[in-house]
């Protein structure tokens, strides 16, 4: 097959967007399938060189007055297009006749927009942008969802048939497998954490929903409780905002609490290796790559009781209230001494999210599409 894949505009800088583009360009070219990936080039964008509202504003006039041309110039090479993320369905209206697929990871933004999460408030703009892409959903030949939560929001939300959604779990996306003492002492001590010492790690970006300062607060009540000298946080992902500084401060952690930015695949598989488990409390999830990540590692997860998350995690998690930090500090206490026992649980867990297993199903999904386009071109002959 010939597969288009719409990338992200890459000032835009979602990074796990860009991570599963490169995934599926990967897969499929190994496979004998001939991809492009397209992606809004940044000419207005690049003009500003730090983030503000007049770059946003600029990023518009390459997404939506320049890129619709590229795209249409590129449709009649494919056989078949893949909008990679959700928030790009405003160009299905430009995809004509061209069987199609897009991914959804999850409905927040459009959730957010609607009101429903009080935590966070969308703008006017927010809004119509959201309403945008939902209409282009709406449109879509093909929808798959990362997660059965994902698909039960588009299904709530969007006037698409059953038929047109379906479920494909995200794949691991670099080889993560448990790092050797040997190699990954030397990782960890130029990371600067402290030798032998115990650490509850958490991954993941800045997000409201990422729920980072509860992370905080419930390691704070950690160590309350356990009163262990040697025992730290290491957070890992983007730089701490300033409210989570000054909780770090007020709490007196600043020795405690180890902040990673952005770190490659091999420190981040050492860390998974040797962590004492990994803290994952988020409020709301598309998928969850944090957690199979870790628990092909051999790291013990706590993670929401919550989906996507309880879906990801199965019967190899141990599973916590986000929103309450007392008890989640008692229930990882409680489960210290038995922690070893759930690696091999997470390893058969995290098997079921293979590469492979998620291209197979796209590949599926792919040919469904253009069945269905070809069947309804015949019979409208």
């Amino acid at each position: 097959m010939k597969i288009l894949l719409i990338g992200n505009y890459q000032l835009d800088a979602i990074q796990s967007m860009d991570i599963f583009a490169s995934m599926l360009e990967n897969y499929l070219t190994q496979l004998g399938h001939q991809v492009r990936i397209i992606r809004p080039n940044p000419w207005f964008g690049k003009m500003i060189s730090s983030p503000n509202s007049l770059r946003k504003w600029l990023g518009y006039i390459d997404k939506f007055v320049f890129f619709p041309a590229q795209l249409r110039q590129a449709l009649s090479w494919a056989d078949i297009v893949h909008i990679c993320d959700q928030g790009n369905a405003v160009y299905v209206k430009y995809l004509g006749n061209t069987p199609h697929v897009i991914t959804c990871h999850d409905l927040f933004p459009i959730r957010s927009g609607l009101g429903e999460f009080p935590e966070y408030q969308t703008g006017w703009t927010g809004k119509q942008f959201q309403q945008m892409v939902m209409r282009g959903l709406n449109r879509a030949h093909k929808v798959a969802c990362v997660s059965e939560q994902t698909k039960s929001d588009v299904l709530r939300l969007c006037s698409l048939s059953k038929s047109a959604v379906s479920v494909i779990p995200m794949g691991l996306n670099y080889p993560y497998t448990p790092m050797t003492a040997i190699e990954s002492q030397p990782r960890l001590k130029a990371l600067g954490i402290p030798q032998n010492c115990q650490f509850i790690l958490h991954v993941g970006a800045n997000h409201w929903y990422k729920n980072r300062l509860g992370v905080l607060s419930i390691f704070y009540q950690l160590i309350l409780q356990l009163q262990k000298p040697e025992f730290y946080l290491v957070m890992v992902g983007k730089p701490m905002t300033d409210e989570m500084r000054q909780f770090i401060k007020m709490h007196n952690m600043t020795q405690k609490v180890i902040e990673l930015i952005e770190i490659d695949n091999e420190n981040l598989r050492a860390i998974y290796s040797v962590a004492t488990a990994l803290l994952f409390p988020s409020l709301y999830e598309g998928f969850g790559w944090p957690i199979i990540e870790a628990q092909a590692c051999g790291c013990p997860v706590f993670t929401s009781n919550r989906s996507p998350m309880n879906e990801v995690g199965g019967e190899a998690a141990i599973y916590i209230e986000p929103d309450q930090p007392k008890e989640t500090a008692e229930e990882i206490i409680r489960n210290l001494p038995t922690l070893k026992q759930m690696k091999s649980k997470g390893f058969i867990n995290s098997q079921k999210f293979s590469a492979e297993k998620m291209i197979s199903g796209y590949i599926k999904l792919y040919h469904q599409a253009i069945n269905e386009k070809h069947d309804n071109k015949v019979k409208t002959i």
